[in-house]
């Protein structure tokens, strides 16, 4: 296997990027991988590039986007106005899932919030993710928090 790049989102990388998000169980309802993508993909994208808090991540394989996620810089009053890394959106190719890429695309995400100075990392998982519950917890992320959510 090549060499596997963790870096910034380009353009060319979403319809890659909504394809990941598209294939599991949960993003199959919620996603649109068709092409031309909606243009609320495309907002999203510029959105995200235009805030200087948030990234967009692939990892990329031979040239391959094999995973995604995006992470948020947020600063906070509380715990003396410290910033967190928030975590969402992690995907790994079918192909490619169970073989490290999660782990490696995880500890980069990590160690770019620690470059960030970030004080700690936070993530949220669906509840029916059962796997990526215990995925986590082998990284060291523990369930401390209950979180909720209202849809608009």
């Amino acid at each position: 296997m090549s060499e596997i790049e963790f870096r910034r989102a380009q353009a060319p990388d979403l319809p890659a990027i909504v394809a990941l998000l598209a294939d599991d169980a949960l993003g199959a309802g919620r996603e649109d991988p068709s092409t031309p993508l909606a243009p609320s993909y495309l907002e999203a994208f510029s959105a995200i590039e235009a805030d200087p808090n948030q990234l967009l991540a692939v990892a990329v394989e031979a040239g391959q986007v094999i995973a995604t996620l995006q992470l948020s810089f947020i600063p906070g009053i509380s715990r003396k106005g410290v910033w967190r890394g928030q975590i969402e959106g992690v995907r790994v190719a079918r192909h490619r899932r169970s073989g490290g890429v999660g782990k490696q695309m995880i500890e980069w995400a990590i160690e770019t919030c620690r470059s960030r100075n970030c004080s700690f990392v936070q993530l949220t998982t669906d509840k029916s993710r059962g796997e990526a519950h215990a995925f986590y917890e082998r990284l060291g992320f523990t369930a401390s928090h209950l979180g909720y959510k209202m849809a608009l």
